[in-house]
């Protein structure tokens, strides 16, 4: 059973599923996979037959600690140690900052078919929603600390009291510190070491903790949110599961102050970009945004899908991750393709084919016919060359409209790569008008090689690049050669460098009598100059 529909499963009839994030700046595509993976256990419990509601909070009372690298220091460093939403927006097009990054990343949302209910805790808090929760971790702020001491080891002083006022003087949340409660207001002080990065402003005094006066710790508010929203199933990131993390102490709280049970919880991996967890203050990584506008929506889900949430996803859109993605994808639909018609229902499915289900926006899987990636970026790479015609002439079958659509939008996908993500060494470069300089290095074993593919070549039936790949491995076995020395010899005759895409492929793009004419040259260019050593 695929991990969702086990949790829908083992659920009781009326679910509340919930994700959060705070919005400290541009959201990263790490940030997906608690997205998707809360969207596809609302999913299951709805496919389950269980009612259920998926609610996204914004953690938006939380204060900026950075300035991201991407923004102007000079105009955001004032605004450190403020709640997000009340600092400035970083253009006109949004109220303040938090709505601002929160925008953007809900633009992928709706990319990727995800309607959560939306909320902001800075309403929770000024409705006066949470004044209830307020007083009653204030009164019981003994039973708080005990949690943080059994739980972390994490030791508060007797007086401290789990809230964060907003100072009236200076406006930062995160430098101030509570110290008393009468019932009705909070005695707090903004002390200049409250952090290392922020300095407060020594302003003390007693004020009301109420209607968005200030917040509760994340773990405390976290707590709250569970109570007040009803939220039944809560997943979190390995980093907040950890034993005697984040996770474990709101639990704590949850049961010795409210007397309640938590959520259900399990722990997620990271997503990581060349083994670096990615972060969306310091700008680490790819955003959400960007790989939203490279990936197709099935399949960016699909890469949040395709490994268990509790194995680490490592992430970077170079050419090989890329293209695999798309053909990992395209091998599963082909497998769905094959099943009967009563196999493919959904509750049939073998598990291997529940990410390529999940993946669907409408939960539909519609045939299509796979168009390959890495050909597509090899063919816009062409000069001279009918991208459409070409997809024409290699497929085996008439398109479909859906199969057209499929296939121009990973014609947007190639172009996009190639702009915005390929290196020079991924770039296919093709010396159509000169030989290369590189093949004089080419080994008297290499030459020889192409001289004989030279006769291999003219004897292939078909010109395509299956066909051509057999022939290459064929050449290179018959002379007994080691394969990456024959297909480099291939590589620097055509593109000037030892590395390129499936040389088969490569070759099928160009005409025969150009590709033999050119391992011709090849050949001559080396024996001249072996020639004029001798002399």
């Amino acid at each position: 059973m695929f991990w969702s529909d086990k949790i829908a499963a083992d659920a009781q009839i009326n679910q509340v599923v919930n994700d959060s994030k705070t919005p400290s700046g541009r959201v990263h595509v790490g940030s997906l996979r608690g997205v998707v993976i809360h969207d596809v256990i609302d999913r299951a419990l709805k496919h389950g037959g269980k009612s259920s509601k998926f609610l996204y909070g914004v953690d938006d009372y939380d204060a900026l600690d950075t300035v991201p690298h991407y923004l102007d220091r000079e105009k955001f460093a004032p605004y450190l140690g403020f709640p997000l939403c009340n600092v400035p927006s970083p253009d006109n097009s949004a109220s303040d900052y938090a709505k601002y990054f929160m925008g953007e990343f809900l633009e992928v949302f709706e990319h990727l078919g995800v309607r959560p209910e939306v909320y902001y805790l800075r309403d929770l808090y000024r409705s006066g929603r949470l004044n209830s929760y307020i007083d009653t971790f204030l009164k019981n702020a003994h039973l708080v600390r005990e949690a943080y001491l059994e739980v972390s080891k994490a030791r508060r002083p007797d007086n401290w009291y789990p809230f964060q006022i907003a100072c009236e003087n200076c406006g930062k949340i995160a430098t101030t510190v509570v110290s008393d409660y009468n019932g009705s207001e909070v005695f707090y002080t903004c002390k200049p070491d409250a952090t290392d990065w922020v300095q407060g402003c020594g302003h003390s005094g007693w004020v009301s903790p109420f209607n968005g006066n200030g917040k509760l710790p994340w773990k405390v508010e976290w707590v709250a949110k569970w109570d007040l929203l009803g939220i039944t199933i809560e997943l979190a990131g390995k980093d907040h599961s950890q034993k005697g993390g984040s996770r474990d102490v709101a639990n704590a709280i949850c049961r010795k102050v409210l007397r309640k049970q938590p959520p259900f919880h399990s722990p997620y991996e990271f997503i990581l970009v060349n083994g670096t967890k990615m972060s969306s203050s310091k700008g680490v990584g790819s955003s959400a945004k960007e790989i939203a506008e490279l990936l197709p929506p099935e399949l960016l889900r699909f890469l949040m899908l395709r490994t268990q949430p509790k194995t680490v996803i490592n992430f970077a859109p170079n050419y090989e991750t890329t293209t695999r993605l798309f053909r990992d994808y395209d091998s599963l639909a082909d497998k769905y393709q094959a099943l009967s018609a009563d196999a493919q229902q959904e509750s049939a499915l073998p598990e291997e084919l529940m990410p390529l289900f999940y993946s669907q926006l409408d939960g539909a899987i519609k045939p299509y016919h796979p168009v390959d990636l890495s050909t597509l970026i090899s063919l816009l790479q062409v000069p001279h060359l009918d991208i459409r015609q070409e997809i024409e002439k290699r497929s085996n079958q008439a398109l479909s409209e859906y199969d057209w659509q499929i296939a121009n939008q990973r014609i947007s996908v190639a172009q996009k790569w190639l702009a915005d993500y390929a290196d020079e060494e991924e770039k296919l470069v093709l010396y159509l008008d000169r030989v290369p300089e590189k093949v004089r290095d080419l080994t008297q074993e290499q030459v020889a090689y192409l001289r004989q593919l030279t006769h291999s070549l003219t004897d292939v039936k078909v010109w395509e690049a299956d066909e051509l790949q057999t022939t290459l491995f064929a050449t290179a076995k018959e002379l007994e050669m080691q394969q990456p020395l024959a297909f480099k010899a291939v590589y620097l005759s055509f593109l000037g460098k030892e590395r390129g895409p499936k040389a088969g492929a490569l070759l099928s793009y160009l005409e025969r009598d150009f590709v033999i004419t050119r391992l011709q040259d090849v050949v001559q260019i080396n024996e001249s100059q072996l020639a004029l050593i001798s002399e």
